[in-house]
Parts: structure tokens; C-alpha cells; sequence
């Protein structure tokens, strides 16, 4: 669904990225709108230098570059610069720098302009890369809905970075303004580790991953249950994570290739670490950040591991973990399975046997099924 973001004069058409056939949420909300307004009102020069960090669909992008600004974008996640990259397109405008969460921030800024993200390991280390960007003081301004603002949300800016407070709330969105008053001469390492000492692993994880300081309970009841066989040449972990079940199945499956997949740039690079500590050969190894698995072969892998998302960003949604099922399907070879878990109340088990024709439940606990289709 395309919309039209307008302040005053300026249209801005844009969609959310990928494109759902009956999409029905806008690729902006109040938080963006309120965020534009506020740096609209600080009247700043052209190629003011800009730094905007966890723009979901590019609204933030657009309306910075049509203002003539210097604007450098910066994201986690792919399919967020993909929908950025888009957008600038559509809008016909050009010149934005876009850069990954793993890039090194090493340049001055005017202004900081971000949305807040959901992960608080993510926050803190956007927050200790604003505070060696430079001995200047920018304004920083994050926007987010009012109720993720929390006062443990605004100790970690007073904490991290400077003097802390907040907007009145607008279309329940609100801003928080931080003066930067810590100098960071280096950053510290942002990488976490933890044990899963029943399956002698070690795994390190980058701030935005998920369940990065533990292993989550999904993931320990799909570790009692991945498949293997010496007839499994290819496996592809799907939403890969910190590439736990890849890591586990390559050592499980030791003639077989492994492919680790996800949209977020610190999850592939957690997957590589993992795979690497754990003395799996990097010849037998692939990790690659995509939208779901957009551009892989047909009939190209045995199977495929997933454990899919049921929102993105801060949206409530099941056309993500649908994706990965069709692509799954298209790009299993015949006979190929998938093996998926989630959440009882998601009913993966009827989606399942809707697309492939067939579906087992193979593992359950209170909380968690998994379910196994083939082709």
C-alpha cells in the first residue's frame, strides 16, 4: 500500500517493504511525524549534517534529503535499507550514505535523529557510538511510542550518553532529548557470551540479537530434535539468530553444507563467529543477509531449520513466517523437509499442511510445537 506522508508543501509517497498483496499499516507513524516536525521547527541550514539511526521504511530518510541535508542512514536491519533505497527511488531523491549496524561511526554530526529500538543492548550501544562520535555536542532526538518510554529506558541515556528529558506526548508518541556529555575515547566490545554446556557450545552474540545473553527456550527444545542423516547435503537455517541450530546441525551433519540466513546484519555476524569458534570449516558454510530467501535456488537444499518471527519491528504480524514458508517450499528439493517452531497459538501446524499438503507435530511442550513438512 502506498501513502502519502505530507508536511506542508512536501509529498512523500512510501510503502513498507516487502510489498504485501493486502498490506493495511502505513510505512511511517506518529513517532516519525512527530520527529520531523520537531527538526523542522529547528530551522537548520542545508547539508547540516544528519545521522539518523533505525529508520523503519526510509520516512525519515526522504524528508531529511529533501531538505537538502547531509544525511547518513544507519540500520540493523536489511530489509529496513532495502525499504530506505526504495523509497529514495520512488521519491526520486538521491545522496543519502546508507551503513550497517556493524560500520564504524567516525565522522562529525550536526543532529542525531533516531527511532527508539525495541532491543535496550541495541540502545546502548547507539548510545556509546554517539558518545565517541566527536568532543562536539549534537542534538540527539529519538522518537518512539509513548508507552516504550519507560524511566528505566531514560537511565540508560543519562547513563550512557548525557542529561535526559522527554516531550509531551502527541498522537501517543513521544521524544526523548539527550545532551551528550560523555566522551567516549573507545568503544567497548558490545559482543555478549553464554554457555549451553549440554551441548558444549559457546555462543557469542552481537546487541541486537535475539535472546542474546541466554539461550531461549525454542531454541533449546528444537536443539533435542534437528534431523540427521547421511543423506543431508544442504541445510539452511532461517532466521538464523546467533546461528545456534546451524552451528548444531553442521556438527550433527558433518557432510553437509550449511547456510545461515537473516534481515539483521549483527545476527549474520554473530551465525559466522559461532560457526568459526566452533571449528566448522568455513568451506562448508555460508552466512548471508536477505529477505527470507529471495534470489536461492529451486530444489536446492534437503532442509530447512526456522524459528520465525511473528512481528516486524514493533507490527504484529504472520506474512514474514508465511514467506519463509513459501520460499521454503520452492527452494527444497522433492522430498526436501522443513522443520519450523513456535508458539502453540500461531498454528504453524495448519499453515504447514496447507502449503506442503502434509505436517507433523514431532515435539511439544507447554509453550512451543514443532512441526516438520516435506515436499
Amino acid at each position: 500500500m502506498k501513502t502519502t506522508l505530507q508536511i506542508e508543501s512536501l509529498a512523500l509517497a512510501l510503502r513498507r517493504y516487502p510489498i504485501q498483496k493486502n498490506e493495511t499499516l502505513q510505512a511511517w507513524d506518529a513517532a516519525d511525524e512527530y520527529l520531523i516536525e520537531h527538526v523542522k521547527g529547528l530551522a537548520l541550514p542545508p547539508q547540516s549534517r544528519v545521522l539518523i539511526l533505525n529508520d523503519g521504511f526510509g520516512a525519515l530518510t526522504c524528508w531529511a534529503l529533501a531538505q537538502q541535508f547531509n544525511v547518513t542512514a544507519v540500520n540493523d536491519s536489511l530489509l529496513s535499507q532495502q525499504s530506505i533505497e526504495k523509497n529514495l527511488e520512488e521519491n526520486d531523491l538521491h545522496g543519502a550514505t546508507l551503513l550497517t549496524s556493524l560500520d564504524v561511526l567516525s565522522f562529525d554530526v550536526d543532529i542525531v535523529v533516531a527511532k527508539l529500538p525495541k532491543n535496550n543492548r541495541l540502545l546502548v550501544w547507539q548510545l556509546q557510538q554517539i558518545a565517541q562520535l566527536s568532543d562536539k555536542s549534537p542534538s540527539v532526538i529519538f522518537g518512539a511510542k509513548a508507552k516504550d518510554v519507560h524511566s528505566s529506558t531514560l537511565k540508560l541515556f543519562e547513563k550512557h550518553l548525557g542529561e535526559t528529558h522527554t516531550s509531551l506526548a502527541k498522537k501517543k508518541a513521544r521524544l526523548i532529548f539527550c545532551e551528550k556529555h560523555i566522551q567516549l575515547d573507545a568503544l567497548p566490545n558490545e559482543m555478549t557470551s553464554f554457555d549451553v554446556p549440554e551441548y558444549q557450545l559457546m555462543l557469542s552474540n552481537h546487541a541486537n540479537v535475539f535472546s542474546s545473553e541466554s539461550l531461549d527456550i525454542a531454541a533449546y527444545l528444537m536443539l533435542k530434535h534437528l534431523p540427521h542423516s547421511d543423506e543431508i547435503k544442504h541445510i539452511i537455517d532461517l532466521g538464523c539468530g546467533n546461528g545456534v541450530l546451524a552451528v548444531q546441525s553442521a556438527k550433527l551433519n558433518p557432510q553437509a553444507k550449511v547456510t545461515a540466513v537473516d534481515e539483521s546484519h549483527m545476527a549474520i555476524a554473530s551465525a559466522r563467529h559461532n560457526l568459526v569458534a566452533h571449528g566448522i570449516d568455513p568451506s562448508r558454510f555460508e552466512c548471508r543477509a536477505n529477505n527470507c530467501l529471495d534470489e536461492f535456488a529451486e530444489n536446492s537444499a534437503d532442509l530447512v531449520l526456522c524459528n520465525p518471527p511473528f512481528h516486524q519491528q514493533h507490527a504484529v504480524t504472520d506474512h514474514i513466517a508465511w514467506q519463509m514458508f513459501c520460499d521454503a517450499k520452492r527452494v527444497l528439493e522433492p522430498k526436501g523437509r522443513i522443520v519450523v517452531i513456535g508458539n502453540r497459538h500461531l498454528g504453524y501446524h495448519a499453515k504447514l499442511k496447507r502449503l506442503f499438503g502434509n505436517a507433523q507435530i514431532i515435539a511439544s511442550n507447554s509453550k512451543f510445537v514443532i512441526v516438520e513438512a516435506s515436499k
